[in-house]
């Protein structure tokens, strides 16, 4: 029988995933949890048929533009792929995929959980209790707000954005309005009547009570929420961000949540991953979760399937399903 590909993962998988790799490839996986070194993924890259990165690798030109890179397919785990260099990989040859769809739910559902917990004060709430610092029930402890008819402003109307309009409006009855996160390419009409499209972002950020962002990373969206476009929004507005984390100037967000400009933020996901601004992690009104949108079991190894079903379809000579490049 001729050899199996070699395929490697960057992380380790759901034992599921891992299970599925073994039985359709050379899978090999790292011996500890952590990003992988540059070094690593040149060695990886140069000694697999298949690479299963996740969005923790810089998959960089230089990596690609090495003479001894073997690797036919990049099957990233994940929807986003700003970690990848696209046009590097199409000039090698090499086949980019993602994991679109079986995401959508649960990170749609994370940021209406960010919602709820920065206008509920929720995270103050369990850290007072936590603290010991709890005095008992009394009219007016950590008074939140309603999202009930609140104006919610959504940035980036894909497959997540429309999820969190389903959501708000079934849900809450949120008036939801939308944009592209791009200025070049206007979202598709919504024909499900929950929303409509705003003028302009800065018409949606003047008028939103919450602005929850959904687009994707790109030269374009990079700090797309900058100081400028924060002192747009409402006085007592509310942003959450379970995109990218530099889609928000954090030092700009830190800056507008001192002045009080802003009654909270909601965050998943940060610049600099994993660190986190010590400003920010000193804030009472801002919710911070570890990168936890698609985070439940069913979802990770949904995640994980599409991309064995990728690497299978490309090293067999075949079309990948979710080809992005």
């Amino acid at each position: 029988m001729p050899p199996r590909p070699i395929v490697t993962a960057t992380r380790r998988l759901p034992d599921a995933v891992e299970s599925a790799l073994r039985e359709r490839f050379d899978a090999r996986f790292p011996e500890t949890d952590r990003p992988m070194r540059p070094g690593e993924l040149a060695a990886a890259l140069r000694d697999s048929d298949g690479l299963l990165p996740t969005v923790t690798d810089a998959i960089t030109a230089e990596l690609l533009g090495a003479e001894q890179v073997r690797a036919r397919i990049l099957a990233n785990f994940g929807v986003g792929v700003n970690h990848i260099d696209l046009d590097a990989a199409r000039s090698r040859g090499i086949v980019v995929t993602n994991t679109p769809d079986v995401l959508t739910d649960d990170t749609a559902d994370l940021a209406i959980a960010l919602m709820l917990m920065v206008a509920r004060r929720l995270g103050e709430g369990e850290r007072e209790l936590r603290d010991g610092r709890w005095a008992g029930w009394r009219p007016t402890h950590l008074m939140g707000r309603t999202l009930r008819g609140m104006r919610l402003g959504i940035i980036g109307y894909g497959r997540i954005g429309r999820a969190v309009a389903e959501r708000a409006t079934r849900a809450f009855g949120m008036r939801v309005r939308y944009v592209s996160g791009s200025r070049s390419r206007p979202p598709a009409p919504d024909e499900s009547g929950l929303a409509e499209p705003a003028e302009s972002l800065e018409a949606l950020l003047a008028e939103s009570d919450i602005v929850s962002l959904h687009c994707p990373l790109t030269p374009e969206t990079h700090h797309l929420m900058n100081s400028e476009r924060l002192a747009l929004m409402r006085r007592e507005a509310i942003l959450i961000n379970t995109a990218r984390g530099p889609v928000v100037d954090e030092a700009a967000l830190v800056a507008a949540l001192r002045a009080g400009r802003l009654f909270g933020a909601g965050l998943d996901v940060y610049e600099r991953e994993p660190a986190v601004p010590d400003e920010l992690r000193a804030m009472e009104n801002v919710v911070l979760l570890p990168h936890l949108g698609s985070a439940t079991m069913e979802t990770r190894v949904a995640m994980g399937m599409r991309a064995v079903d990728n690497l299978t379809a490309c090293l067999a000579g075949d079309p990948p399903p979710d080809r992005v490049a």
